[in-house]
Parts: structure tokens; C-alpha cells; sequence
């Protein structure tokens, strides 16, 4: 049964005490997240929804499915329930798969403790738009917090950043987005180290749509790298992504300046060129020939831009918005068109200004 929570327990802000993160999600990015906090010496907590992928973490100290060749620090707390990790914490980060965030938001939100004086600040390192909802994760959270006449600050974390090179402290730069500029400033002085830098925006559907659909263009980066295109096809498609990606953002409220920040620009050519992407992994193998499900079960870990294909596409049909890239890759996953074919059809379609 979920619990009611009345509007008048008070928003928590980090400042108001001492710093406890719950890192709901232990696959790569959450334990790098979770091992970065915990580094910093704060106290945090991580959970995962397998219960025996969490007794091997705890077994070896080391998330060697997904983070393999880090060990995590004894101080960071390996949770068997959310309710054990989300207990007293300040700050909740979630980050599952789009396909399962709303669920596991429910979980969270009838966990939360009756009668507590404050609430955790939400913050989503999710990229992805649900199928059925079309909604970002941020607008997820809100719709599950209305239900419920819950108030809670809600923030969300962006950019070009490999789990693995993070883990590996390699120099980082991401954003954190929130409509409140203090909530905004607390969680950028909570993730920050000496190599993960991080910045700030008020811009939070231009930094979610952004890191949605550079997963959809990395995906076609794949195929192109997959059919043996080269570096001109390669270099065009970012720039007519870019150009897709944008053009979706501001019909939906978003600044164009986001989508040549950390979140748009950044991410995009990371993921379109990082032999760490798992879209591009896609990519590359469905340019090779395979099917999308040969693909996806020999795969381990989500790749986030394969179910947001699906709800770009039906969001972009709905707007009446041009984005020929989508819609190839869309046909190429859906409806198994020939990637070379797809090709061909973005190459043949009438010539325009840039």
C-alpha cells in the first residue's frame, strides 16, 4: 500500500546537515556514482534491485558484472532493501533504466518514512523518455510526487561521462540540472571532486531531451562505423544530430544553448565515438548485419537509446517535427529496414540550405 505524505514536511535542503546519499541502481554509472561519493567520505548507500548481484558486490568488494577492476570503499554501505538505503537520506540519486525509473520511484516514494520532518532531494542520472508517457525522468518524478501531494526538490545529472573513466578518475565535466538555483549549487558542491567537475543549469528538459536522443544519434554513428562509412559520414551525422536533437529540444521549451553544452555537444560526441558506448555498440553490429535482438541479448548492460527510439519517434509524430535520423534508425530497430538502404535514403532526400 502506498503512503500518503502530507505537503507540509519540509523540503530538505543538503545544507540544512551532514550529507547521506542513497544510490538506488547498482549497475555501472550508480556504483561509479556511489564510489566517488563514498571517496569524498560521505556517507553513502547502494542499492541494487538483484539480491544476489548485491551478496557478490559485498563478497568482493568490487561490482565486477558492471564496474569490474575497481574496488568500492569500505565505507560505502551495499543495502539489501531500498528502504534500508533511502532511511534518513538527504539525497536519493536513481539510476535504473527508463523502462523501470517510475516503478522504482513508486518503491522509493512508499518507503519514505510517515510523520519525517524532511524529505530527500530526487535527483535522476537517468537518461531516457518512457514509452508509454513519452515524459523525461524529471517529469516522471513530478507527475509521482502530484499523485501523491508530495513536495520535494528534484534535480537531474547530465553529460559526457563513462562509468568506467570515472571510476578510473579520468578529468570529467557534467551538469546538474535544476529549476531551483540552490538545490542546484548544494548538489554541484556534493558531486564535485579535483576530476569531476561539475556545472549548473536551471535549462532541466533542454539537459534530459539532450541526453535522450545522443543516444538515438549514436546509435546511427554505429551503423555507419558498422557499414565501414568513415570519418566524413561519421563527422555529417553528428552535425545533422545535433541539428535533430536541437530542433526537438526547442519545441519543447528547451534553450538552445543547452545542446551545445556538457549534455548536448559533449555527450554526443562521446557517445558517437567512445568505444565504451553501448549505443554505439548497437550501432556497429546492426551495421554489421545483425538483428536488434541478437544484438540485445548478448548484451549485459541497457542501452538506453533503443527504447528511446520508440518514444521519440511517436513524441516527434505527434509534434510533426522533422528528424529523418530518427526515423531511419526507428525503421532499422522496428521494422527491420536495411541499413545500407537507410542510408541511401537520408543521402536521396531533396537538397535544402543547412
Amino acid at each position: 500500500m502506498s503512503v500518503k505524505l502530507k505537503m507540509t514536511r519540509k523540503m530538505t535542503k543538503i545544507s540544512d546537515g551532514k550529507p547521506i546519499v542513497a544510490v538506488i541502481g547498482a549497475g555501472s554509472w550508480g556504483t561509479a556514482l556511489a564510489r566517488l561519493l563514498s571517496e569524498k567520505g560521505i556517507e553513502t548507500r547502494l542499492w541494487g534491485h538483484r539480491h544476489d548481484h548485491l551478496q557478490r558486490i559485498l563478497a568482493h568488494h568490487e561490482n565486477k558484472q558492471y564496474l569490474p577492476g575497481f574496488l568500492l570503499p569500505k565505507n560505502l554501505r551495499v543495502c539489501a532493501t531500498i528502504k534500508e538505503a533511502i532511511a534518513t537520506a538527504t539525497v536519493i540519486c536513481i539510476v535504473v533504466p527508463s523502462h523501470v525509473y517510475r516503478e522504482t520511484f513508486h518503491k522509493i516514494l512508499d518507503q519514505l518514512i510517515p510523520g519525517n520532518v524532511r524529505l530527500p532531494i530526487f535527483v535522476s542520472a537517468t537518461k531516457g523518455i518512457e514509452n508509454e508517457s513519452l515524459q523525461t525522468m524529471n517529469q516522471v518524478m513530478q507527475e509521482c510526487l502530484e499523485s501523491r501531494q508530495i513536495r520535494a526538490y528534484t534535480a537531474i545529472l547530465s553529460g559526457p561521462s563513462f562509468a568506467r573513466e570515472v571510476a578510473a578518475k579520468v578529468p570529467t565535466a557534467i551538469t546538474i540540472g535544476s529549476t531551483d538555483e540552490r538545490v542546484a549549487k548544494e548538489l554541484q558542491e556534493l558531486f564535485s571532486t579535483d576530476y569531476f567537475r561539475v556545472y549548473t543549469s536551471h535549462d532541466v528538459i533542454g539537459l534530459e531531451i539532450s541526453a535522450a536522443l545522443k543516444n538515438i544519434i549514436a546509435i546511427a554513428a554505429g551503423i555507419c562505423d558498422g557499414l565501414a562509412f568513415g570519418s566524413n559520414a561519421r563527422a555529417a551525422l553528428i552535425t545533422r544530430g545535433l541539428a535533430e536533437m536541437t530542433r526537438l529540444g526547442k519545441a519543447l521549451g528547451a534553450e538552445e544553448k543547452t545542446f551545445y553544452g556538457l549534455s548536448g555537444l559533449g555527450d554526443l560526441v562521446l557517445t558517437c565515438t567512445g568505444a565504451l558506448s553501448r549505443n554505439r555498440h548497437v550501432g556497429l553490429e546492426l551495421g554489421k548485419g545483425k538483428s536488434i535482438d541478437q544484438i540485445l541479448k548478448n548484451m549485459s548492460m541497457v542501452a538506453e537509446g533503443v527504447k528511446t527510439t520508440k518514444s521519440v519517434y511517436r513524441l516527434v509524430r505527434r509534434l510533426r517535427i522533422e528528424m529523418p535520423i530518427l526515423e531511419q534508425v526507428y525503421q532499422i530497430i522496428y521494422e527491420g529496414k536495411d541499413c545500407a538502404t537507410a542510408v541511401k535514403d537520408l543521402l536521396d532526400r531533396d537538397l535544402k540550405q543547412e
